[in-house]
């Protein structure tokens, strides 16, 4: 199942913003090339819904060069493709499929749930 989330002119590069689908809450992102990512709002590192407020780059893993949001907090980098933490696989944002048809912006169905590991919950309450 897909929800329309927006236009995809409203979506500015590299300039993530938050969407409520199927009642969570996400991060929807368009990059320069213009596709399109959604990873959950909750940063799991600082226990907020923050995401959206996160900045956009890129790191270099194994060679590749990887798309990531960085947290607004503590900056922790996630893949926005899969949304797992570069720091530690074990941790997720969650993501969602995303795409763009009709100039209009879907985001389908969860595709990874969030993994926050309990210790980072431990440490960061």
């Amino acid at each position: 199942m897909s929800q329309l989330v927006c236009w995809v002119q409203e979506l500015l590069p590299e300039r993530p913003v938050a969407a409520l689908v199927a009642g969570r809450q996400v991060t929807v992102v368009r990059l320069h090339d213009d596709r399109i990512y959604a990873v959950g709002m909750w940063d799991p590192y600082s226990r907020a819904n923050v995401m959206a407020r996160g900045l956009i780059g890129s790191r270099l893993v194994d060679g590749e060069d990887v798309p990531v949001i960085f947290s607004p907090m503590y900056k922790q980098a996630f893949d926005l493709r899969t949304g797992v933490s570069l720091s530690d696989p074990e941790v997720s944002l969650g993501s969602w499929s995303a795409w763009c048809e009709d100039d209009q912006v879907f985001v389908g169905d969860c595709v990874a749930d969030e993994l926050p590991r309990r210790e980072v919950l431990a440490a960061a309450g």
